[in-house]
């Protein structure tokens, strides 16, 4: 468990049980993003089309130029698939959408 108010515990559905740390203001500036531009219905957005969307979401001052986007990106995809917020479809290529 986490007690700094500068950082967030994400968890990662590949390993589960296992927490890391994350700053946390970059952690809820991505959230909110990436629930907005994510679909609630079958087929989803792919990687590419998250990281493409999200970046027009993002407040330049916590990721001016979108920088470090990608890495978010990803870290949301796995923390929220692990808490059930997203599913994964077992498409090529694989997509994701709110659960």
């Amino acid at each position: 468990m986490n007690k700094r108010p500068d950082k967030i515990a994400v968890e990662n559905v590949k390993h589960p049980g296992a927490n890391t740390s994350v700053n946390a203001v970059k952690y809820l500036a991505m959230k909110a993003a990436f629930l907005k531009i994510l679909p609630a219905a079958s087929r989803g957005l792919t990687r590419k089309e998250m990281i493409k969307k999200v970046r027009a979401h993002l407040p330049h001052g916590v990721f001016p130029g979108g920088a470090t986007s990608v890495w978010w990106v990803k870290t949301l995809q796995l923390d929220l698939k692990a808490k059930g917020v997203v599913a994964r479809e077992s498409c090529k290529p694989l997509s994701w959408h709110k659960s």
